[in-house]
């Protein structure tokens, strides 16, 4: 009986002490629930190191991209000072041109009245001449572009076509001209310019001077338009044959110098201009504004104007 009791008592004890041993199973469930939630918190970390270095990269470049952007001020401010001082210099070159013409005109010398009359009577046989003239050269341009057609050189066509409206034009205005010869100055103003042409020394005044300097830049005009017509049409280089370089009268009113005169400056202007449109270069002269113009210092050497008062 008392054996009985005490191997009771025992069974009771060893299943008190076995109770912990299993009860580690149920304490180990969270091991896999922890396992359960890394695969979601990966991405997130992924997405938080990209963000960290997106930033990271963003911080390093904005030093960058400020010295670019400081750098492109810098270059405009640069830009817009170097336009100012053009446009200073240009307002003061304008400024003292007027100056010295205000002055020229103030210390103008007269010639005689015989002088200006003998002056008078030759420009307006110059412009009878030179109306004879444009009406004989209608039949001659017609003919010279119906050759071009032929040739299939469109673009020389298309230039020639302009010149000669232009040459029409002229003609128009001056058929309506009524010119007062006892008022404009060129008829009584002195020569102030020397400068020679062909061997022969010349003396004008300065509105003579202003047409034969429009002369060139005219010529060079023309000239480069013609070379880049011929360029177009993948024709051979040869400015002697243009109609506007044979012809010469581009720009010229009939007043002031003679046709004569004013022709060979025109074609000193033309050849260097059509060498520069059929070259598609400047070597010569600017384009400006849809314009061209003969460079100051090759216009200089063309005329060789000579100050004499």
């Amino acid at each position: 009986m008392k054996f009985n009791s005490l191997r009771r008592i025992a069974v009771l004890i060893a299943s008190v002490m076995l109770l912990p041993a299993t009860s580690v199973p149920a304490n180990a469930q969270p091991e896999p629930q922890e396992q359960q939630k890394e695969p979601h918190r990966q991405p997130q970390e992924k997405e938080r190191r990209q963000r960290k270095s997106e930033q990271d990269q963003k911080r390093q470049q904005q030093p960058q991209q400020e010295r670019a952007r400081k750098q492109a001020q810098e270059q405009q401010r640069k830009k817009q000072e170097v336009s100012k001082e053009k446009e200073r210099l240009q307002r003061q070159t304008e400024q003292r041109d007027e100056r010295r013409e205000r002055e020229a005109e103030q210390q103008e010398r007269r010639i005689s009245r015989q002088q200006q009359q003998e002056r008078i009577r030759h420009q307006q046989e110059e412009v009878k001449q030179y109306r004879r003239y444009l009406e004989q050269q209608q039949s001659r341009a017609r003919e010279q572009a119906e050759e071009l057609r032929r040739q299939n050189r469109l673009a020389q066509y298309r230039y020639q076509e302009e010149y000669l409206e232009h040459l029409r034009e002229q003609d128009r205005r001056l058929r309506d001209e009524r010119f007062d010869y006892d008022r404009d100055p060129y008829f009584y103003a002195a020569p102030i310019y020397r400068y020679k042409r062909g061997g022969r020394s010349y003396e004008i005044n300065r509105y003579g001077a202003n047409v034969l300097r429009q002369a060139v830049h005219a010529g060079y005009e023309q000239g480069s338009r013609a070379g880049e017509a011929d360029r177009r049409d993948r024709w051979r280089a040869a400015y002697r044959d243009s109609y506007a370089y044979r012809d010469a009268s581009y720009g010229y009113s009939g007043y002031y110098i003679s046709r004569n005169e004013y022709n060979y400056y025109f074609r000193e202007g033309f050849r260097r201009g059509y060498e520069d449109g059929y070259n598609n270069r400047y070597r010569y002269g600017r384009y400006a504004n849809g314009k061209y113009f003969m460079s100051d210092n090759i216009l200089s050497r063309i005329l060789n104007f000579e100050r004499i008062r």
